[in-house]
């Protein structure tokens, strides 16, 4: 028989009480994104085994759509090591930390008759603009009150810095657990290098407009810090929902990484990326990891897996099916450190 049959695929059944483990087992001896799912499961599961620093990128709508819990329990049991996110994702985090949601809706709808009532829609999400702008308006009033040199603009801060002090804030007054205030709480770091592309942006702009704050990031040492973490970790691993800034900054951590160490880049080591784009239309959301191997950001011999999915299907399970699998308490965490003089001190 050829080498190439080698692996039969075996019919999947119905098992009545099945489990989200037992499931993804059986998948793994399917085929297309039934057979991916199973293998972004394993390799997950791999990478907590293996002490591997673990980047998480998290872009599209992913709060507004329900993942915030997930979000939040991936950091909370240190199934994640960094979190790269997007400002909007973080901004509607902090709107539901705050005691308030988002609302089913439909995409058949007359969004000129949304505009009217003050609704924002995100495909089949509704919110109120209303409360959007109350939460505008917690930001830029706390933000007021933080350090006087960082507030003056003559001490800068890095994204890192901000967003854990946000968290802290949200941990004292809301009831509920966000991503803000589980990374606040497990001490993982949250970078956001395109923290002006959300409300949180827009918070900050309208402080300075009105002379409140005239707070700068320092988006280069979010740079450096996450290629230290990277430099210093045994191995990293990469998670992607989506694609956009948060997967470039991560992806772009191990060349850095050579650059400033003028050593090598081997790579990450690890990489899951659930897409619902693809390749052809030279996007960074849908690009390939083979294609990340020519600029030296994944390992050669990595252990890979582009999961062509629906986030809001396919993390829930995956994320489940690694809860499944992994018991945390036995996980030997990696040994990145930041340094100190980066720690937050304000």
């Amino acid at each position: 028989m050829s080498n190439f049959l080698q692996v039969k695929i075996k019919p999947q059944e119905i098992k009545k009480g099945n489990s989200v483990k037992a499931l993804l087992d059986t998948m793994g001896n399917s085929a297309f994104q039934g057979k991916n799912l199973a293998l972004a499961r394993d390799i997950w599961v791999r990478m907590l085994n293996d002490r591997t620093t673990i980047f998480f990128g998290l872009a599209g709508a992913m709060v507004p759509a329900g993942m915030r819990g997930i979000i939040a329990y991936l950091i909370k049991n240190r199934y994640i090591d960094c979190l790269v996110s997007t400002g909007a994702n973080l901004f509607h985090d902090c709107h539901e930390t705050l005691g308030r949601f988002h609302f089913q809706g439909s995409h058949e709808v007359d969004d000129i008759k949304l505009f009217e009532k003050g609704i924002d829609r995100i495909y089949d999400v509704f919110a109120s603009e209303q409360e959007f702008r109350k939460a505008d308006n917690f930001i830029k009033i706390w933000a007021r009150g933080l350090d006087p040199k960082v507030v003056s603009g003559k001490r800068s801060v890095t994204t890192r810095e901000f967003l854990y002090l946000l968290g802290g804030k949200l941990s004292k007054i809301s009831k509920v657990e966000g991503i803000l205030t589980s990374a606040y709480k497990a001490n993982v770091p949250i970078y956001c290098p395109a923290v002006g592309d959300s409300s949180i942006g827009i918070a900050l702009a309208a402080g300075r407009a009105e002379g409140s704050n005239n707070i700068q990031f320092d988006m280069v040492k979010d740079v450096l810090e996450t290629a230290e973490v990277a430099s210093k970790s045994k191995s990293t691993g990469v998670i992607y929902v989506g694609g956009g800034t948060p997967k470039n900054f991560i992806q772009q951590t191990e060349v850095t990484a050579s650059i400033i160490s003028d050593s090598v880049s081997e790579g990450h080591r690890y990489a899951i990326q659930i897409t619902a784009d693809a390749p052809h239309w030279g996007g960074l959301s849908g690009c390939t990891f083979k294609e990340a191997q020519s600029w030296g950001k994944i390992a050669r011999d990595a252990r890979s897996v582009s999961l062509h999915s629906d986030a809001t299907i396919a993390l829930p399970i995956i994320a489940t099916g690694v809860a499944d699998n992994f018991n945390t308490k036995k996980r030997r965490m990696p040994k990145f450190i930041i340094k100190e003089d980066l720690k937050m001190t304000l």
